[in-house]
């Protein structure tokens, strides 16, 4: 396999976690607005399976939220749209070089890779060289009989290693956040989504 393992960036507008997924299945990171309306489709079409107990809000309330573009997606989201494109998501997280892989039961027989920092997530692709355009990424991965991805996975494993020594990541309990709005310091991501819910301000820039 010739390649490098490259991160590329999804731009940070609360779609990030879509938006990856699209440029991942589709190359399009524009997919968000399409991607939630399938996320909320497919929660509205078994309100067994999305429960409120699964989904932490009522069905409907839940469906209508994921449409709003300033809303987060993460667990829930990623295994509906594994399921949706009948592609494993292997989900890498920096701070913990833990891989969580949506799909897997279903044992698809592609996977693409996503990237996790604490707060955001880009698309993990192999581009044939360094600096290398978009058009030649690739961006879907045969999974073998054996259920591994093999030098695949090894390689996405040792940038995600290279990525925590780096520090490239946040650490969403203890980071400081500054309110863009009012300038108000917060500490962790639970002081910001209690801001957030005082204030209806959603703009934080991380400062140290």
């Amino acid at each position: 396999m010739e390649g490098i393992i490259t991160r590329r960036v999804i731009p940070s507008d609360n779609s990030c976690l879509f938006n990856a997924v699209g440029y991942l299945m589709d190359h399009d990171k524009t997919k968000a607005p399409e991607l939630r309306q399938v996320i909320a489709a497919t929660v509205a079409s078994d309100p067994e399976k999305y429960s409120e107990a699964f989904l932490g809000k009522p069905n409907e309330v839940y469906c209508a939220w994921i449409q709003d573009s300033e809303k987060w997606g993460g667990a829930i989201e990623l295994s509906i749209l594994a399921d949706y494109y009948e592609r494993e998501i292997a989900a890498y997280d920096i701070q913990t070089t833990r891989c969580d892989l949506y799909g897997q039961e279903m044992r698809y027989s592609e996977r693409v890779m996503l990237v996790y920092d604490g707060l955001h997530y880009d698309a993990l692709v192999i581009s044939p060289f360094e600096g290398a355009p978009e058009d030649f990424d690739q961006t879907i991965f045969e999974v073998p009989k054996d259920r591994t991805i093999g030098p695949i996975e090894a390689l996405a494993l040792n940038f995600i290693k290279e990525q925590q020594r780096k520090r490239k990541y946040t650490d969403t309990a203890n980071f400081t956040l500054r309110c863009g709005v009012c300038q108000i310091g917060v500490v962790g991501q639970k002081e910001a989504a209690e801001h957030a819910q005082a204030t209806g301000h959603v703009n934080f820039q991380e400062y140290r």
